[in-house]
């Protein structure tokens, strides 16, 4: 199982939805970067389960301990050790899908592999694993900032068939993110948002959506072309996120519908550097970024566990009625956002140091 991503920056996590832990281990951060489990926590809490009525139910605070890797409050550029406690189990949940895989899950597919699964919660498949990516992406978060002014902002722009208003990628801010529990920044799309989970909610459904993100403030010339570009390594991130179906950066597929003299982001000279006045490349060309903000979105299908019953066959092939129990999300977006910003600090942040590397070396 390959549980490690990056280069130069890696994080390898661990721990599955029900057993007593989950959390990573983040390697490459450079000495000397103040850093306490207070800059962690804040996108750990926007993240955690039982946040609000859109949520799943099960409670969990999700506290945080950094284990190595720090001493006195600064980095000593050796292995950052991160834990966060599973408290709100319930194992007995899972009786039933023990010996019955649930529709478009991953049960079916572990099994298949392995020969064996972790049956409660979905083990490795889980969401849960996500704990230890945004602990990690917290830290290359703050160095990015830190060190290269970089802001990363993410939020829910369609759930089911509500889309929100354009944004401005220059502008948005977290704060505003956060105004709401949806985490969409047009605050009328976001009440119908709101009140269409609560209701798929109730009748034990579920819904997908799309998470938008812009990545600003980026030096042009990072990325590793041919196969390590920047949207090759944004791409495989945030598809490595549980429930994600699609991808696209820029104008993504509506680009298609866009003759080349309409498409093409056109150079301008900003501020004693080039610029362009559009951002269909959503400012990456040739797998490098060109200085212009990054703009993705990621597609989440509706989440696999719903209460309803569905007809289906056990393991043996038998027909069986299912009704899963547990508590799940009827809706993964408003937690995805900081996951989204998660990952691509660490795609960032591993870009970042390989072109300091190619810089000084």
């Amino acid at each position: 199982m390959s549980s490690t991503f990056g280069t130069l920056l890696k994080v390898s996590t661990f721990g599955e939805s029900h057993c007593k832990g989950v959390g990573a281990i983040l390697d490459g951060c450079p000495p000397g970067m103040k850093l306490s489990e207070a800059d962690i926590q804040p996108q750990l809490d926007r993240r955690k389960p039982g946040q609000s009525k859109l949520t799943t139910d099960r409670k969990e605070s999700d506290q945080v301990t950094i284990f190595s890797g720090v001493e006195k409050g600064v980095t000593l550029g050796t292995p950052i050790g991160l834990f966060v406690p599973n408290k709100d189990q319930r194992p007995g949940d899972y009786k039933e899908m023990s010996q019955t895989p649930r529709p478009s899950h991953a049960d079916f597919t572990y099994q298949m592999k392995y020969g064996i699964r972790a049956a409660s919660g979905g083990g490795r498949s889980s969401a849960r694993e996500t704990i230890g990516r945004v602990a990690a992406g917290a830290i290359a978060e703050k160095m990015l900032k830190e060190i290269y002014k970089v802001e990363i902002i993410a939020w829910v722009s369609t759930v089911f068939d509500i889309s929100a208003s354009a944004v401005d990628a220059l502008r948005i801010t977290r704060e505003i993110v956060d105004s709401n529990l949806i985490r969409c920044p047009d605050m009328e799309a976001a009440k119908k948002m709101e009140a269409l989970v609560v209701r798929v909610k109730e009748k034990k459904d579920s819904v997908g959506g799309i998470v938008s993100c812009v990545c600003r403030n980026l030096p042009a010339g990072w990325g590793e072309p041919v196969f390590d570009k920047m949207e090759a390594g944004l791409a495989q991130a945030m598809l490595s996120i549980p429930a994600t179906k699609g991808f696209e950066i820029g104008s993504g597929f509506a680009g298609t519908r866009l003759k080349g003299s309409e498409h093409n982001d056109s150079f301008v000279a900003v501020d004693g550097r080039l610029g362009t006045v559009t951002n269909n490349s959503g400012g990456i060309q040739g797998g490098i970024s060109n200085g212009e903000p990054v703009v993705f979105r990621v597609a989440f299908k509706p989440p696999a566990t719903i209460g309803i019953e569905q007809q289906t066959v056990d393991f043996s092939g038998n027909p069986v009625t299912l009704a899963a129990k547990g508590r799940h999300d009827p809706c993964v977006v408003p937690r995805a956002v900081p996951i989204i910003e998660a990952m691509a600090a660490l795609v960032l942040g591993d870009l970042a140091l390989r072109q300091r590397y190619r810089e000084h070396n």
